[in-house]
């Protein structure tokens, strides 16, 4: 049956695949005209394809920030032989409560604020508010900062 097929549309066959030679000869002469008429072009977009790619790797490369890291080890001296006192003027200067100052205390004991109400038998918004105290007094707006400036000062050990 495909012999019969074959022979009945020989021609037929032999006609399609000689115009699909011709045109794939004529698509890759026109390719290749194509390529001759603007070399100048494509060699110049080439080239300014490599430049491109090079001014963006250049680029960042040359604005990554250089981080360097040093590590400075300084000896500190700790006097255990005097014993803490509590700068009680300050504590008169900034009108701190004792509760404030035992907030403070458990502040720099490293404790959160659901540890530190805990400890003290109170609420958790109680302490929130007794640290924005703290906060305003000693006009600082970190727990950090507020530890750091109370031992400054004298009032926490």
């Amino acid at each position: 049956m495909t012999f019969t097929f074959l022979n009945k549309y020989r021609q037929t066959l032999l006609y399609g695949a000689s115009l699909a030679v011709l045109l794939f000869v004529l698509k890759w002469l026109e390719l290749r005209l194509l390529i001759i008429h603007h070399s100048f072009e494509l060699y110049a977009g080439g080239i300014a394809l490599l430049f491109t790619g090079l001014g963006i790797w250049l680029a960042l490369k040359l604005a990554r920030p250089k981080v360097e890291t040093r590590v400075v080890e300084k000896e500190v001296y700790v006097s255990t032989a005097t014993p803490f006192v509590l700068n009680q003027n300050a504590l008169n200067e900034l009108n701190l409560s004792r509760r404030e100052l035992d907030v403070l205390e458990l502040m720099a004991g490293g404790l959160s604020n659901q540890e530190i109400a805990e400890r003290l038998f109170v609420s958790l918004n109680t302490i929130k508010t007794h640290s924005a105290r703290v906060f305003e007094k000693l006009e600082v707006k970190r727990r950090t900062q507020a530890v750091e400036k109370a031992r400054r000062i004298s009032l926490i050990p």
